[in-house]
């Protein structure tokens, strides 16, 4: 796991040279910053259904960028399955949700240095009587659902050597399969399998019994302006000295997942 994370943060931070007119002249210019969010994260970026109150560190987060920037904020809602059109259609300046780094993904956008990583969790239902522990998923006869355009599906399609692999069009399908019986575990990370937790009834976490396949999370961006990725990067190192990050990470109880330096 430590040489695939080395790999990582070397493809990361080597990006290709400046482009005409950076970014951040665009943003500054505009007096407005745009923030593309899944705005079902819990933790990360969740709009609350009944509020419609966006809460979360990367929410949080987000604010604070604007505000170090002196301009404007503007969310734009994206999710996994549409991460980088939205970027390279230039939908948004920048990506902040929690974005799993993975090398299908570096080879297309742009990485700040991660703050957070997860491993991967299932969830199961409490009345499912198959799946007791990790070592029960990967059996024959189980199903094993993932949500389109999430790095769990092509994890998932290579772990997978008995286990029928499941892959739904949303995050709310894959939910739907688990609760009512159609699948017997979907395939989260640590934030989300908190909100399964915390605001249903009928969800049970599966946690590995040791390290499964870790990835370390980030904010993304269009590959070639070093302008802009060097100024979003000077905010993150200034966020980790003055505290910022910390406490928004404390906030909303992502300590178990937070990157020490």
């Amino acid at each position: 796991m430590s040489r695939i994370f080395a790999l990582l943060i070397l493809m990361l931070s080597v990006g290709p040279a400046l482009a005409e007119g950076s970014r951040l002249e665009r943003v500054i210019a505009t007096g407005e910053v745009r923030v593309c969010i899944w705005p079902d994260y819990y933790g990360i970026s969740y709009r609350n259904p009944k509020t419609q109150q966006l809460s979360g560190i990367d929410v949080d987060m987000a604010e604070a960028l604007a505000r170090d920037l002196g301009v404007r904020l503007q969310f734009v809602d994206s999710s996994f399955a549409r991460l980088i059109d939205d970027i390279n259609d230039n939908r948004c300046d920048i990506a902040m949700f929690a974005i799993g780094i993975t090398a299908a993904r570096v080879d297309k956008l742009r990485f700040t240095r991660p703050h957070l990583i997860s491993d991967i969790y299932a969830i199961t239902s409490k009345s499912n009587r198959r799946i007791k522990s990790w070592d029960d998923i990967d059996k024959p006869g189980v199903v094993v659902a993932v949500a389109k355009g999430t790095l769990h599906e092509p994890i998932m399609r290579e772990k997978l050597r008995q286990a029928t692999l499941l892959v739904t069009a949303t995050t709310q399908g894959r939910e739907q399969e688990v609760e009512s019986g159609r699948a017997d575990v979907f395939m989260t990370d640590f934030p989300f399998s908190r909100r399964m937790l915390e605001t249903t009834d009928w969800a049970r976490l599966v946690a590995p019994t040791s390290t499964f396949h870790p990835t370390p999370y980030a904010y993304a961006m269009q590959q070639g302006d070093d302008r802009w990725y060097a100024r979003i990067e000077r905010f993150m190192s200034d966020a980790k000295r003055n505290g910022t990050l910390l406490a928004a990470i404390r906030r909303h109880k992502l300590d178990p997942i937070a990157v020490s330096d």
